[in-house]
């Protein structure tokens, strides 16, 4: 081959990587779409010709990258999820105490529908068992985070909890998902969501002192706030 022309040929690593790059946008901006279209319409009223529509592109390339409409429903979930969990762990940076710390996670996964788009994918994945290894690394990915950033927290203001950090994460997933779903159903407000969370919180976290205490199974470790009063792992004043 010519030399000159071999010259103004791409190279062929270059090529690859812009492939990619474009190939990474394309999922970006078909998520994007279809995590708008999804929340206001639900998976039935949403068309793959809809999505590609809002996202500027053809319906062939949903199948290409995502195979079927469902699984971008649940993928899209699944991001979505990941997004407000970030945002959650962001805002209760600023705490500087366990009941602010708490306050900050349930406001701001209250304020959007991301846990109940997110159940929705969970029940999907009841009839497409495919699906859910994507839903099962998501809920890892919640816990672990979650568990790290409380950690943190802990470490940095000097915390002492009821829980270890792992578990502390896991439980609060467990009832906001339970707690915003039924508050969906009920039609309740972000604000009746919020509070009703740190309700049953509270409340969690009440029964399992006072089971520690019948139980007499020695010394509870306590979160203690700057003021110097002992507090639970959640916020709430410990008996």
């Amino acid at each position: 081959m010519d030399p000159d022309v071999r010259g103004q040929m791409p190279d062929p690593k270059h090529t690859a990587r812009a492939t990619r790059s474009a190939g990474r946008k394309m999922r970006s901006l078909l998520l994007d779409g279809a995590s708008r279209l999804f929340r206001e319409r639900g998976l039935s009223g949403t068309s793959i010709s809809d999505i590609a529509a809002a996202a500027d592109a053809f319906p062939s390339q949903i199948t290409y990258y995502f195979r079927t409409k469902e699984a971008l429903f649940v993928e899209a979930a699944c991001r979505d999820m990941l997004y407000v969990a970030r945002a959650a762990e962001q805002a209760a940076l600023q705490a500087t105490t366990p009941r602010d710390y708490t306050r900050a996670l349930v406001e701001t996964v209250t304020a959007t529908d991301s846990v109940a788009f997110f159940a929705e994918a969970l029940t999907m994945t009841r009839r497409r068992q495919d699906l859910a290894p994507l839903v099962e690394r998501t809920i890892e990915r919640l816990h672990g985070e979650g568990s790290r950033a409380y950690a943190g927290q802990i470490e940095r203001h000097g915390w002492r909890s009821l829980r270890d950090p792992d578990a502390t994460s896991r439980r609060f997933w467990a009832v906001a998902i339970g707690v915003m779903v039924e508050g969906y159903a009920m039609g309740r407000s972000p604000d009746q969501l919020a509070g009703e969370l740190l309700r049953v919180l509270g409340e969690q976290v009440a029964a399992t002192s006072a089971t520690a205490i019948s139980a007499n199974d020695g010394p509870r470790l306590r979160l203690v706030g700057e003021n110097g009063a002992a507090t639970s792992s959640d916020g709430e004043t410990a008996s």
